[in-house]
């Protein structure tokens, strides 16, 4: 696969964030572009300049993991970002081929199989819900779907959480740190782009979002990466108000790809009883989820 510039802008955005304090090096004379030279990279990574600079015009295919892990090191990646480089080594060389989900066929949805929704079903004290790589919620249990009912009330959004955030105004009051969501949800968006290169379906939500928002475009170049699996987020639910959730990101083992997402208030808190609050109000207002069959 030809991804050669999306190499070459992650290097350089990685490149252009080190200091050389942080390197370990005199700051020299008035540099006219931020961050560490490709030559002090090279000399830190122990390669030539020439060979270095081969990377990061893009090319990784071939690239040893003793190299990439050099780069890495100098580059001070995090884990989330050590895993995309070695995702866009594998994407430049066809290594992933094989590790790929197939495709699905055109037209083909998936579906939630009865014992999942079951699962679901079971949680009952907060919002839990499934999302692929691409922000598509694909199902969630009662509550969730009440937490949520913003996502659902604009059928634009596609239950998507990445068009909610970008391109529907009420993310603004659901989110109080909107600026904060917004990077995540690039982030999220950017790894799955460089796990799953061939998936068609985010190449299309990325080019619509880059086209619809500035927002999203000036986020996305900036090459952020991050595993999102734990933490703690603050909501302003139209119902009952300021809630304050830790959630827990579950991979499931039975469907490569996809993530339970759990959330839950501390408890005795004001945003335990705010759910309470919620669940009874969904009980009443909220339909039944639809009947799931294998």
């Amino acid at each position: 696969m030809d991804n050669r510039d999306e190499v070459r802008d992650f290097l350089t955005s990685r490149r252009a964030r080190i200091s050389p304090e942080q390197a370990g090096l005199p700051k020299g004379p008035r540099r006219r572009v931020p961050g560490l030279r490709r030559s002090e990279v090279a000399a830190l990574a122990d390669m030539s300049v020439e060979y270095y600079a081969k990377l990061e015009r893009g090319s990784l295919a071939g690239v040893s993991p003793a190299v990439l892990e050099s780069v890495a090191r100098v580059l001070r990646l995090d884990d989330a970002e050590r895993a995309h480089l070695l995702n866009l080594a594998q994407a430049a060389d066809g290594t992933d081929v094989l590790a790929r989900p197939r495709r699905r066929r055109t037209g083909d949805r998936w579906k939630v199989h009865r014992s999942l929704q079951w699962t679901l079903d079971a949680v009952t004290a907060g919002p839990a819900f499934v999302r692929n790589g691409r922000l598509d919620v694909l199902a969630t249990n009662q509550l969730g779907r009440a937490f949520h009912r913003d996502l659902y009330a604009d059928p634009g959004n596609q239950a998507n959480l990445a068009r909610f955030q970008f391109l529907d105004p009420a993310s603004r009051r659901f989110y109080p740190d909107w600026d904060m969501f917004a990077g995540v949800t690039v982030a999220v968006l950017r790894t799955e782009a460089g796990r799953n290169p061939y998936d068609r379906d985010l190449h299309d939500l990325i080019g619509e979002l880059a086209t619809r928002s500035e927002e999203f475009r000036t986020r996305w170049g900036a090459h952020d990466v991050r595993h999102h699996g734990t933490g703690t987020k603050h909501f302003h639910h139209d119902i009952v108000g300021e809630v304050t959730l830790a959630f827990e990101g579950l991979e499931l083992a039975a469907e490569p790809g996809l993530t339970m997402t759990v959330y839950a208030a501390e408890p005795g808190s004001a945003s335990e009883e705010a759910l309470r609050l919620l669940a009874s109000w969904a009980a009443t207002h909220e339909s039944p989820a639809p009947d799931v069959r294998a």
